[in-house]
């Protein structure tokens, strides 16, 4: 099956074809260096971590870049009010995004690009803005005409009067039009700033997108994704300056995740319900996370709960079930094309379909005789891969810690061997003792002709 693609800005699933056969280039808007991330913003990570595994198994030559925004002022006023440097605060929570990230089991992009790191590109860009009649300098500002341009507001599906009000732009005196937004603005002697051909100073947020996508991927990309959120003012303005400077299409596929939601409301800084991903990995593995973000399909809003959390927990204890049964055999590797599990995926990435098949997948394990468990076992760990799960030893799974532990792995193993003792001594009473305290204390036992198993829960 082709694989099929929902493109924000034809509002439509489209089949998936890259600009050149087998060559993908995708980039997706990292984040801003502030603090640590919280939920959502891991969102639009997984999304597009599990569609990069899906493109490389399809193509040969996949190029996916992920940025880091290292200057903005909310980095600066985190800065003064932490009594640091911009570049310290900002280097400290670059590294805590990439740990958080890899804890939910996400493949490192191929290209990491740092805005600071594209300020002769982002001036170069501004220059040929200017040059074409797209943008102006005005009281050491430079901005976009937004009106110089056929088709603004064509991916956001507004009209200028309608971005006026979505915007929240301050409208200052030194403006053409009131809707026209920043490439370069004039910085403070106590603010970062580099020099510039309009004076000592610092780009715009939108601008950096296209500087370090030209650079590292193109005038054309092939996908562009992120939050729904960043569709505009974001992305329309992304759109508008390189289509602008390079004279040529921006974007073949414009691909937006759902919000989400904490426990039934919008996830806002009003409401104090963020979920910071680090906070969240105290109580849970990372694996869960990312199964959690996935259940839902990634356009839909995910509504994210303590009831999710534990559902998808339990469902990864069913799959890792499954594998634990079959430790023993050893298998290689399997060809997942035309399973029901890559057509859902195929079907613009529908993760809740996929992970219905993998747990027909393991039901089919469970239910397979010798000859056909390596096949099943080898299809369940594939499948599993393609969403980035399902990859850890089962034993260790059923092993972790789960949320406050009350009792060591160690002294399960001593009960246990107690347990064992008591029984060869005819002591059932101590044995089925030991049995309940260690289910009280979260741990179950499992025996069979193989020995006494346990697990958490």
């Amino acid at each position: 099956m082709p694989l099929q693609l929902y493109n924000t800005l034809s509002g439509k699933k489209e089949i998936f074809k890259p600009l050149v056969e087998d060559r993908v280039r995708m980039y997706v808007c990292g984040p801003t260096v502030y603090n640590r991330v919280h939920i959502g913003n891991a969102r639009p990570v997984v999304v597009f971590d599990t569609l990069y595994r899906l493109l490389k198994n399809r193509f040969s030559d996949v190029v996916y870049a992920r940025n880091i925004t290292d200057i903005d002022d909310k980095i600066m006023k985190a800065a003064r009010d932490n009594g640091e440097e911009i570049g310290v605060l900002s280097a400290r929570f670059a590294q805590a995004y990439f740990e958080d990230m890899a804890a939910l089991n996400n493949l490192e992009p191929d290209v990491t690009p740092y805005a600071t790191g594209h300020l002769p590109e982002m001036i170069a860009m501004i220059e040929r803005l200017i040059e074409k009649g797209h943008a102006y300098e005005a009281e050491g500002h430079v901005l976009f005409a937004v009106e110089s341009m056929d088709g603004y507001g064509k991916l956001s599906k507004r009209s200028l009067d309608d971005m006026l009000a979505g915007a929240r732009v301050e409208v200052a005196p030194y403006k053409k039009y009131a809707g026209d937004f920043v490439l370069w603005k004039p910085s403070k002697d106590d603010e970062p700033g580099w020099d510039s051909p309009w004076g000592r100073g610092r780009p715009g947020w939108h601008l950096e997108c296209s500087a370090m996508i030209k650079k590292h991927l193109g005038d054309t990309i092939d996908i562009h994704g992120g939050g729904r959120d960043l569709t505009f003012p974001h992305h329309e303005n992304e759109r508008a300056q390189s289509c602008c400077a390079n004279g040529v299409d921006f974007v073949r596929y414009w691909m937006h995740n759902g919000y989400v939601n904490i426990e039934g409301e919008k996830m806002s800084k009003s409401l104090g319900n963020f979920r910071m991903v680090n906070d969240l990995l105290q109580q849970y593995p990372g694996e869960v996370l990312r199964f959690a973000l996935i259940s839902a399909h990634y356009r839909s809003e995910l509504n994210f709960s303590s009831d999710l959390l534990e559902q998808a927990w339990r469902s990864l204890d069913s799959l890792y079930g499954a594998l634990r049964e079959a430790q023993s055999i050893e298998v290689g590797e399997a060809n997942l094309e035309g399973t029901a599990f890559m057509v859902a995926l195929e079907d613009d990435l529908n993760t809740p379909v996929a992970i219905g098949e993998l747990h027909q997948m393991a039901r089919e394990l469970n239910k397979s005789g010798t000859a056909g468990k390596a096949h099943r076992k080898a299809i369940l760990l594939a499948a599993g891969r393609q969403l980035g799960i399902l990859q850890q030893d089962p034993e260790a799974w059923f092993k972790q810690a789960r949320g406050a532990e009350t009792i060591s792995e160690q002294e399960i193993e001593q009960l246990i061997a107690e347990r064992q003792q008591s029984k060869l001594d005819k002591n059932y009473a101590r044995a089925d003792e030991i049995r309940e305290e260690l289910k009280a204390k979260g741990v179950v036992l499992e025996d069979s002709r193989e020995g006494t198993k346990w697990r958490r829960e």
